[in-house]
């Protein structure tokens, strides 16, 4: 079997996947029109080959989720049954997210699927805590294959900078990335006011969930309104050019809330403010596994921000404690997981 496909619910999911296609190639599957064309538009001029009018990837769209006639390797970066013949393909579930909110849909789904490329401890703590039961034989441990960019240091900071307009470099830049609604995001809550607040002496990077990037374009217009200049918009949609690790390479001090990103976060070993908000529906994470257990707390009225921010981009000691927390959560961390990926997916084509 030599086809590989790539499947997601929606343009952000492909995130996690893309490393692994980049080194083995495949098609994308989607299965609406409309996220089709939204796929097309978001990747279309990049360096991923593919080819075609948009220069974007292949795709194809399949109703349904039902791709009985694909003959290969099925990645899928959403928790959606994929129906498949056995006997032509094999399924494999790497999810989008490795936070501390519940898999959305059945968790029962996951048990479908005949591998799962798994991220880490925090991985199976998840599972166990929905009563998912995956035998031990197809949980393929791999790391987090998003890392590996930022690990081996192939971000280009520069490049980054200029493509957001960043107008002062000598600025420390405060990343706030939170979630949307599923999960209580704080965009709308503490959007203004950090931006108010923060932008007189830092430069202030908002990337909003993807299912709140049509907010990015009246918060941009408020903030130019009001005389704020020091404020920039990473739009989520954008997983090429906007990647998480191309904002993660450039800000030295994260804000969000109940944001799968927090963990993702973990990577570069800087600080973590949690933006306070009262979503309650989250996984049941022992202390070593919760960037709540060592993160600061913003709440609202009752917090300065500024100071918050200030103390922990003077407090050198914060690397260790998420230097611990991210090897607690994550297998390997050594830039290597993609290749884990597809040296798996190479053993199973020439069985």
């Amino acid at each position: 079997m030599n086809n590989i496909y790539f499947f997601a619910n929606q343009v952000y999911q492909y995130g996690h996947a893309k490393p692994i296609y980049d080194k083995t190639g495949g098609v994308f599957v989607v299965n609406k029109l409309n996220r089709a064309l939204r796929f097309k538009y978001y990747l279309r001029n990049t360096e991923i080959t593919g080819g075609g009018i948009f220069k974007a990837p292949k795709v194809l769209k399949k109703p349904k989720n039902e791709v009985y006639d694909l003959e290969g390797v099925i990645i899928s970066g959403s928790n959606s049954e994929i129906k498949h013949d056995k006997n032509k393909s094999i399924s494999i579930f790497i999810g989008h997210g490795a936070g501390d909110k519940k898999f959305g849909g059945s968790g029962n789904t996951l048990e479908t699927y005949d591998y799962h490329f798994v991220s880490g401890p925090k991985h199976i703590h998840k599972q166990k805590d929905m009563d998912i039961h995956i035998p031990e034989e197809k949980l393929i441990k791999i790391g987090y294959p998003k890392f590996d960019d930022y690990i081996n240091d192939r971000i280009d900071k520069e490049k980054y900078y200029d493509f957001l307009n960043i107008k002062d470099k000598e600025r420390r830049n405060i990343l706030y990335a939170p979630t949307w609604k599923w999960g209580n995001g704080t965009l709308e809550i503490y959007g203004k006011r950090f931006i108010k607040e923060l932008d007189k002496n830092y430069n202030l990077i908002i990337r909003p969930h993807f299912h709140d990037r049509g907010k990015i374009k009246l918060l941009k217009l408020w903030a130019k309104y009001n005389g704020y200049k020091n404020v920039y918009f990473s739009n989520p949609a954008k997983i090429i050019k906007n990647s998480t690790m191309n904002d993660f390479a450039i800000s030295d001090l994260m804000i969000s809330d109940t944001s799968s990103i927090i963990y993702e976060y973990l990577v570069t070993k800087k600080p973590i403010i949690i933006a306070n908000n009262d979503y309650d529906q989250l996984h049941n994470m022992p202390d070593e596994m919760s960037v709540l257990s060592i993160a600061k707390n913003y709440d609202g009225e009752k917090s300065d921000i500024c100071d918050m921010v200030a103390e922990d981009l003077n407090n050198p000691n914060l690397v260790n404690l998420y230097n611990e927390m991210l090897n607690n959560c994550f297998y390997f961390n050594d830039g290597k997981s993609t290749q884990r990926a597809v040296d798996f997916i190479q053993s199973i084509q020439s069985d």
